[in-house]
């Protein structure tokens, strides 16, 4: 498995963190880790199952601890914390930098920085954003619009007419997110999330017109940068020979990731209307999720009929 990283500089800019000590050696430095560690057991002595590639983070607790220690005792502790070879020690809270620190930070050339945040306000945002930079991820062909807040993931073979359906959607007022290739990024152990290649991305091809630039054309309303993917529908040439399910009774999964995401298969032929069969069903996925399935309530009425018949 590949693994990917995210330079100390984006996160510095993107939480606008004060830069205390070795500013040169942020654009040096990549992020491998989605974790985040508090040093309180290293600096009291205990390494034991230490991960140096951890974003080291203090806040108050391990600032009060700090204090308590002697000249000597800080320029030990944080002469070993510094040397395990962090990529990176933040101070929250605005906290005032104890002069060893910034000695120490220096003499091993580690980025020492601040932002004004809580700990546990910093801590939460910045493992969100390091999952969704880090995240395990694959690439499928295929769209991904965004209806009615559900993230819709459209597969099929080439030609069946996902951009088309896409299309629709958008001047339905939904929104596009990607077409013929889509990123997607595991961000947490039950959530996929999608997005275009950059290069690629706002652009659709219709076959017989070429490429079209969705934002151009139906503006900054029908297009977004990421989505959750909630639901999958794949499309195939109707099949006449082949059963398709008219109930829904049984739930069917597709497993991206290692993640089950509910999954429908969608059969195409002229005159079906795929805009509308997908909303239709966006919002059906959303009532299942809150706890009501119209299969089973019909099914309940059926064999309540029955039973009242016998």
């Amino acid at each position: 498995m590949n693994q990917f990283s995210v330079d100390l500089r984006k996160i510095a800019d993107r939480y606008k963190l004060e830069v205390l000590a070795c500013n040169d050696a942020i654009d040096n430095i990549k992020i491998v880790s989605c974790d985040v560690n508090r040093p309180g057991l290293p600096l009291a002595g205990c390494y034991d199952f230490f991960d140096p590639t951890r974003i080291q983070l203090i806040g108050k607790a391990e600032t009060s601890y700090v204090e308590t220690l002697s000249e000597e005792e800080k320029n030990e502790r944080f002469d070993k914390l510094f040397s395990a070879g962090i990529p990176a020690l933040i101070i929250t809270r605005e906290l005032e930098a104890d002069p060893v620190i910034k000695f120490q930070a220096v003499k091993h050339n580690v980025p020492l920085l601040r932002t004004k945040e809580s700990t546990s306000g910093f801590l939460s945002m910045l493992v969100s954003f390091l999952n969704l930079e880090l995240g395990e991820r694959i690439t499928r062909h295929g769209v991904l619009v965004e209806v009615y807040g559900e993230g819709i993931l459209i597969l099929g073979e080439s030609g069946v007419g996902k951009s088309e359906a896409a299309i629709e959607l958008v001047k339905r007022g939904h929104r596009l997110v990607a077409d013929d290739a889509v990123e997607i990024k595991k961000v947490s152990a039950i959530t996929l999330v999608g997005q275009s290649p950059a290069i690629i991305r706002h652009f659709v091809e219709l076959r017989g017109i070429g490429i079209v630039d969705v934002r151009r054309i139906f503006g900054m309303g029908a297009v977004k940068e990421t989505e959750k993917i909630d639901m999958v529908i794949s499309l195939e040439p109707w099949d006449n020979k082949k059963k398709y399910d008219r109930l829904g009774l049984e739930d069917e999964y597709m497993n991206i990731l290692g993640i089950d995401i509910p999954s429908l298969v969608i059969p195409v032929k002229p005159g079906r209307n795929l805009a509308i069969i997908i909303e239709v069903a966006a919002m059906n996925n959303r009532q299942k999720r809150m706890g009501y399935n119209a299969a089973e309530e019909l099914n309940k009425r059926l064999m309540d009929d029955m039973q009242n018949k016998l």
